[in-house]
């Protein structure tokens, strides 16, 4: 049985354990720990930049999950989507038609920081911001700095520094990409176990830490385990071997992303929750107490090949 961080725990399903089980004690124990919430680590605001380098792998539905999912746990949380000209961050969370003005205004004098800000009615503590509109060009001048100037605008504004900036990160590792790095202390590494994925995330990984971002972590997304024990898909150890990254999470392929992107309603909403979304929800669990996980074996097939075998060994 799950329980989330925010279902009390019914001690009436459980009697009392007999002292002589200690087995019995450590696995009720581990369920308790999602009766409580979790301790957030580390000095606010935490500006977690989420990346990968190859586009299309998951950031943008990692940014809206693992966001509502740390709003859900009680702590603020602010969303800027750093994709210029094509954002999407605004559609999967279903706030496209509320968002009036973006960075660029604030920057231009046009409005205030608080009017770019558009807070989420179900969860009012999440708060999007965007870059800029959807086809339009930045200026000249819009780097780094400016970024950096707008995570310390949120520290200081009047209703309060927001626990955590989640700053999606757009693919490719050009101008962009070391825009959205700059502010960040942070980074989750989203990928997928193909090599495509691999190649880039361990290309980011060395400028992240080239940038002074030493707190790395991956997640893995679109996990097959049929595909890992029939030894076409290389398996979360084989990921982690290779990237040397701690674990925030492991996300099953599920067909349910599809459906929750369309109707601009992120999967930790959904009810009954769904694998990915439990997994998701996991991830900010670790990511609040700056944690991470251990990948388990997936039992193989009979028939092995080598490692190298993805390469054409």
């Amino acid at each position: 049985m799950y329980y989330s961080a925010l279902t009390p725990f019914n001690k009436t399903l459980h009697p009392p354990i007999p002292h002589h089980h200690p087995k019995l004690i450590t696995t009720i124990r581990s369920v308790l720990q999602y009766n409580r919430r979790p301790q957030l680590a580390g000095e606010t605001p935490r500006v977690v930049v989420i990346t990968s380098g190859k586009g299309g792998v998951g950031k943008t539905t990692t940014t809206a999950n693992v966001g509502l999912s740390l709003a859900r746990l009680g702590h603020s949380v602010v969303a800027v989507d750093a994709d210029v000209g094509l954002r999407n961050l605004d559609l999967l969370l279903g706030l496209e038609n509320r968002v009036n003005y973006t960075v660029v205004e604030v920057l231009n004098g046009d409005c205030r920081l608080d009017q770019a800000l558009v807070r989420d009615k179900r969860w009012p503590n999440f708060q999007l911001l965007c870059i800029s509109k959807p086809r339009s060009k930045l200026p000249m001048g819009f780097g780094g700095k400016a970024l950096v100037w707008l995570v310390d605008a949120l520290k200081v504004r009047e209703e309060g520094c927001p626990d955590f900036i989640l700053i999606d990160c757009p693919a490719g590792i050009d101008a962009g990409f070391i825009t959205a790095i700059t502010p960040a202390n942070e980074a989750v590494l989203v990928t997928t176990p193909d090599i495509t994925s691999l190649r880039d995330a361990d290309r980011v990984t060395g400028l992240l830490e080239c940038d002074g971002i030493r707190d790395i972590k991956m997640i893995v997304n679109r996990v097959r385990t049929d595909m890992i024990k029939g030894e076409d898909m290389m398996s979360v150890l084989d990921v982690q071997e290779m990237l040397g990254l701690a674990l925030l999470g492991v996300i099953p392929e599920d067909t349910e992303v599809i459906r929750s992107t369309n109707r601009g309603y992120p999967l930790v909403l959904n009810k009954p929750p769904t694998m990915a979304g439990m997994a998701f929800e996991q991830a900010a669990w670790r990511l609040v107490e700056q944690d991470s996980m251990k990948a388990v074996m997936v039992e193989e097939e009979p028939k092995k090949r080598g490692f190298f075998s993805f390469f054409g060994g």
